[in-house]
């Protein structure tokens, strides 16, 4: 899992510091876009030249950032 996350990189002067896929300029929010759009993991890794690996990569570390939210509810 570790190796995953590894992909995963944050760096203020990459895409102004928005998480992206390692090597490149792609966001972790694009994937999870594209996903969200219905694009296949397979379809993302060809059409932006990374590896299905990396698609999988963004998933967990949204998955990870999320996990840390905390939800606050109003009560009504």
């Amino acid at each position: 899992m570790e190796d995953l996350l590894n992909r995963i990189v944050v760096r203020a002067d990459v895409m102004a510091g928005k998480p992206v896929i390692r090597d490149t300029r792609i966001t972790v929010d694009l994937v999870l876009e594209l996903l969200g759009k219905g694009m296949k993991p397979e379809e993302i890794a060809e059409d932006y030249n990374i590896e299905v690996e990396d698609v999988y990569a963004a998933l967990l570390y949204a998955a990870k950032i999320l996990s840390r939210e905390e939800v606050i509810i109003a009560e009504t």
